[in-house]
């Protein structure tokens, strides 16, 4: 049995690993902490959490705790997972992994020494239809890919206090939203990009409302980066692949289990179909258990992470912002 503990009374927590761990049989949920202790207790009972420490570092202490869900903003990712990892934990960090490269190599590096996994929780991923167009896109299906587009937009309202609107919690929509697209850009091409160009809308100083960046690979695909977090913006998210023999367009790739469709177009066949699957945090909590008994190797995490946040400090460079944490 594998046991969990919580960091943040985090809205995502419900989603992402408390409900999929109720589902299964071989992990449970037994222990959370949070920076306010009434809002702990509070959280804990609504979720059935028999245990809630005094403080992160009395969590991370637990000698009954064998993975940690990192579900805190990402000024507390870095310090928080290497301690995690000393102690001997497992480690699900939320995207983005850190506030920058150099704190995402830092874990990396800790998990290298201590020997335990750490995986980034980019839950589209692990999902059957990313997968299914992982596959199509590596396989050569689409011939010679010349060109990726991808975005992820929704509104997110400020308020004070909004993290998404904090600078200095590692706030903006590049790291919240956009470094999904970044993410299955890197992935579908299997290499880093080179920054070409970026531009970013600033409502409050460094923190982007939306951000576009055009990039190129080694290979000499280009790619094109949307996200935004602006006021009345509609929810969009999608992936276009063009090749020399076809194209693809995948549709909701960030929650394909509440409605995506699937097109091709290989070679002047059309088809449009749909990949079954359930919620892409089952998938995840799913891959992380494989991952703790050695069934398979992380899909995410590891260089891929210190990747995504060396695209992610680029972009921000090249539309004149600060990297987080700088």
């Amino acid at each position: 049995m594998i046991r969990i503990g919580i960091l943040g009374a985090a809205k995502i927590a419900p989603k992402a690993v408390i409900a999929p761990a109720s589902a299964r049989t071989d992990c449970e949920v037994i222990a959370m902490a949070a920076r306010d202790a009434d809002r702990a207790r509070a959280y804990a009972d609504e979720h059935g959490i028999p245990h809630v420490p005094d403080s992160y570092e009395d969590l991370l202490a637990r000698d009954d705790i064998d993975l940690i869900y990192n579900a805190l903003p990402p000024h507390r990712h870095a310090d928080l997972t290497i301690a995690a990892l000393e102690a001997g934990k497992a480690v699900l960090c939320e995207k983005p992994f850190a506030m920058n490269a150099v704190e995402a190599a830092q874990m990396v590096e800790a998990s290298t020494r201590t020997g335990k996994p750490l995986i980034e929780a980019f839950h589209y991923r692990f999902h059957p239809a990313f997968q299914r167009v992982f596959d199509i896109v590596r396989s050569g299906q689409l011939g010679v890919v010349h060109r990726i587009e991808a975005a992820f937009d929704v509104t997110i309202p400020y308020r004070p206090g909004e993290l998404r609107h904090t600078l200095t919690v590692g706030g903006g929509a590049l790291m919240d939203l956009g470094c999904y697209p970044l993410h299955a850009v890197r992935t579908l091409i299997g290499a880093e990009p080179t920054v070409v160009s970026a531009t970013a809308q600033c409502e409050h100083p460094g923190v982007d409302l939306k951000t576009v960046a055009e990039v190129t690979f080694p290979g000499g695909e280009t790619a094109s980066i949307h996200t935004s977090m602006a006021p009345d913006t509609p929810f969009n998210a999608w992936i276009r692949v063009v090749g020399s023999d076809g194209h693809l367009e995948i549709t909701n790739p960030i929650h394909p289990h509440r409605g995506h469709s699937i097109a091709t177009t290989i070679k002047g066949n059309t088809e449009t179909f749909t990949v079954d699957g359930e919620a892409t945090y089952d998938h995840q909590l799913a891959h992380v258990m494989d991952v703790m008994a050695g069934r398979t190797a992380p899909l995410t995490g590891g260089k891929d992470a210190v990747g995504n946040m060396t695209a992610i400090d680029a972009i921000y460079r090249a539309a004149g912002l600060n990297p987080r944490g700088f």
